[in-house]
């Protein structure tokens, strides 16, 4: 039987978590994050694919996003004891985990420091650390996210003004408005698929998120560029990565950066792809290839 709910959860230090759960009640779990800035607001496509495939979509807004309780000065790692209570609070042994873009590296912190509970990691368009050796991490960005990241640098005083005037029309996004706010870090293939029902998501997605403030991704952005908690060496279970050639928010050589040092990762380094194009178009196979993995 299908059925979907959205609540609240307790974890730690007396703080909560918005939780979205849809999908049949006995099916294994598909522990999805979101991107930066983004929420548990589900996109359809990978809501529908999840639920073709016999798997419980579990969502959670990251903390400071929508209802989510603020983790000020948190680390990529933090995420880990998060999700063990979500996975508990949603009565699963062991999940499927997701992340798309900002939430790349939140599923591979599962990935490396929750492997009991896990069976097999899916990043799609992640991004790689900050610091990392062989790596400019701003080559081959779009303007907007160049500026976004040199403020991340300077720390929260540089950074919350700029998020802040972001935010004023994110907040009333459509997916028309996406494409003039974003315009510097969409390719034309990533503009051609914000339409319909996925642009109609994306802007939910970012409404909620954003709708008490931009604590969520200013956070998420100065985790980005610290060290992240734990080694991609640490990944113990299976992992498969999707990344773009087009991308211009997460460029394609944080995929390829990725796919040499994600012990036994199968990375698909797909030409031609976008940074929402990718998992718009592949959402299925990927989810297919995950369980597969499991």
């Amino acid at each position: 039987m299908a059925s979907f709910q959205r609540r609240q959860v307790h974890v730690a230090d007396g703080r909560i978590l918005d939780l979205y759960e849809s999908g049949p009640t006995e099916g294994a779990v598909l522990l999805f994050h979101h991107g930066t800035p983004g929420s548990c607001i589900p996109f359809r496509a990978i809501e529908h694919a999840a639920h073709r495939l016999g798997l419980r979509l579990v969502t959670t807004s990251r903390p400071g996003y929508g209802d989510s309780t603020r983790f000020p000065h948190r680390r990529v790692v933090d995420v880990v004891a998060d999700m063990r209570i979500v996975i508990d609070a949603v009565a699963a042994e062991r999940c499927f985990v997701a992340g798309w873009s900002g939430g790349g590296p939140h599923a591979l912190a599962c990935g490396a420091r929750l492997a009991n509970r896990v069976d097999a990691v899916l990043v799609i368009a992640g991004v790689a650390p900050y610091e990392a050796d062989g790596l400019d991490f701003l080559a081959g960005m779009g303007t907007d996210n160049v500026i976004e990241f040199g403020a991340a640098l300077e720390g929260e005083a540089a950074l919350r003004p700029l998020l802040e005037g972001e935010a004023a029309q994110l907040r009333e996004a459509t997916s028309t408005a996406i494409v003039t706010t974003m315009g510097s870090i969409l390719p034309a293939i990533d503009r051609e698929v914000l339409t319909d029902e996925f642009g109609e998501d994306l802007a939910a997605n970012f409404r909620e998120g954003l709708r008490v403030g931009v604590d969520g991704w200013l956070d998420d952005d100065l985790a980005f560029t610290r060290a992240w908690g734990f080694a991609l060496s640490e990944l113990a279970v299976p992992t498969v990565l999707w990344q773009g050639s087009e991308d211009l928010m997460v460029p394609f050589a944080h995929g390829r950066w990725l796919a040499e040092r994600i012990p036994g990762v199968v990375a698909h380094l797909e030409e031609g792809q976008g940074h929402l194009s990718i998992g718009v178009g592949a959402i299925e196979r990927m989810l297919e290839e995950l369980v597969a993995l499991g």
